[in-house]
Parts: C-alpha cells; sequence; structure tokens
C-alpha cells in the first residue's frame, strides 16, 4: 500500500467557514500555482460533490480569464466504467461544471477511455495516455507527473478509487489499474506511484459527516488507505468547518 513508512508528520488541516469560503480557497491556490508554473500544467481531476463548486467557480468570470487554459492539460484520479455522458461519470460532471464553460482547447482534455470494451483496457490504454504526456515509461521524483492533484476523502478513507481492502493498494508498477467490487459499477483508478507523483496534492473534505474519517486521517490510522498517501511535493488538507470538527 503505497509507501512502507508514514510520514511523520500530518499536513495541516486549512478550516473553512463554508462550502463557498472553500471553493474560493482552493480556486485562489490551484490559480496561484498555475500563473507560477512554466511550460505545460498537468491537473489531477476528484470527482464527488465537494470539488464541483470549486470547478464551477474557475469557470464564473471570476476566475475564467486569469487561467493560462491554452497550458492546463486535464486528467482524471478515477473514473467509473460508465459512458462519459453518464450523470455518473466523473467526466460528465467536470465537463459540465468547468470544461464547458471555459477556454478549454480540447485536446487538453485527457479523459478515461471508458469506449474501451473492459475496464483493464481502459486502465491500459489510460497509462499510456499519461506516460506519452509525461515522456517516459518511468516516473522520476525529480519530475512529478502532476503539478496539482485535487483528491477526495471517502467515509471509508479511500482516495481516488483505492479502497480499503483492494489488490490496487499494492500495485507498486502499473499507473492505471482497474478495481471491481467495492462499488456498483467497475472503476479505473491512478495507483499510488502515479498520484504521489504530484508537485501539489490536496485534499478537499465537506460536511460533518466527513469528520471522523478527518480526524482519522489526521492521526494516521492506517487502516485507511489515504493515510498512505505520500506526495513527492506539499500535501494540503483543505476542509469545510463542519469537516474538521473533531479536529483537535
Amino acid at each position: 500500500m503505497g509507501k512502507t513508512s508514514l510520514t511523520p508528520a500530518s499536513p495541516p488541516v486549512e478550516a473553512l467557514p463554508d462550502a463557498d469560503a472553500l471553493a474560493h480557497r482552493v480556486a485562489d491556490w490551484m490559480l496561484g500555482i498555475a500563473l507560477k508554473a512554466s511550460g505545460p500544467i498537468a491537473i489531477a481531476l476528484a470527482g464527488g460533490s465537494t470539488p464541483r463548486a470549486t470547478y464551477q467557480l474557475m469557470a464564473s468570470p471570476q476566475y475564467r480569464d486569469k487561467f493560462p487554459w491554452q497550458r492546463i492539460h486535464w486528467f482524471w484520479g478515477d473514473e467509473r466504467f460508465v459512458p462519459l455522458d453518464n450523470p455518473r461519470s466523473n467526466y460528465h460532471m467536470v465537463w459540465q461544471a468547468l470544461l464547458s464553460r471555459a477556454p478549454v482547447p480540447a485536446g487538453n482534455i485527457h479523459a478515461v477511455p471508458v469506449a474501451e470494451s473492459t475496464p483493464d483496457r481502459a486502465a491500459y490504454a489510460y497509462e499510456q495516455t499519461l506516460k506519452s504526456f509525461y515522456g517516459s515509461e518511468r516516473l522520476d521524483p525529480a519530475r512529478p507527473l502532476f503539478n496539482i492533484n485535487l483528491l477526495g476523502l471517502g467515509e471509508d478513507g479511500h482516495l481516488a478509487s483505492l479502497f480499503p481492502r483492494t489488490t490496487a493498494l499494492q500495485e507498486k508498477e502499473r499507473w492505471v489499474t482497474s478495481v471491481a467490487g467495492p462499488q456498483p459499477e467497475p472503476r479505473i483508478t491512478l495507483t499510488f506511484p502515479a498520484l504521489e507523483s504530484s508537485r501539489h496534492a490536496a485534499f478537499l473534505v465537506a460536511g460533518v459527516d466527513k469528520a471522523s474519517i478527518l480526524a482519522r486521517l489526521r492521526a494516521r490510522d492506517p487502516a485507511l488507505p489515504a493515510s498512505h498517501f505520500e506526495p513527492i511535493g506539499a500535501l494540503h488538507i483543505f476542509a469545510e468547518l463542519a469537516a474538521a470538527s473533531r479536529l483537535s
């Protein structure tokens, strides 16, 4: 499961008063990183309801003219094996909230190829997409794959589609793999090696129902996949105040 040791200290949690403040803080954080970066900018996106407000904000007049859209490439940390226009598709959510509303070049959108015949084939094809963009078959710790990696935190401590007690947690060579069993439909997910190849990574956590699992993450509960996430670069936790209510 990722690395064999946990980081010596948990990252601080930046608590925001409400969902709107959380969305603005994350959008500002992403904008600051993007404006300082040179060359192509790779962003791994999270699905779920929490980041949607940030995506919508990025496409609003307040932010739309500030982002260097021509240089940003969009990837997904995980995806359900459903058509891209399915309401449960992470791509579909991001497309509606952000990509269809901002001046994003079509060639900069790298969706998981769910049209492949099987989840395994989709995982293999997406891994090739990532390697082609990165320009190498192997990840170099000195050159992270992603500039920004947005992550959700599941109520069971999963991140992307790395669920507890699944073989995907042990994958150390593949960048992308398929996952079946924990959820109604199969998933395609980036593995720890690919997710951890990030210059800036952030968990986005909202809602009182996430308070308990966030406290366990901060305590580095080894039963949680998210506790084993150790990006190459900086790790941030942006949380709504209600989600941070159990932190001491």
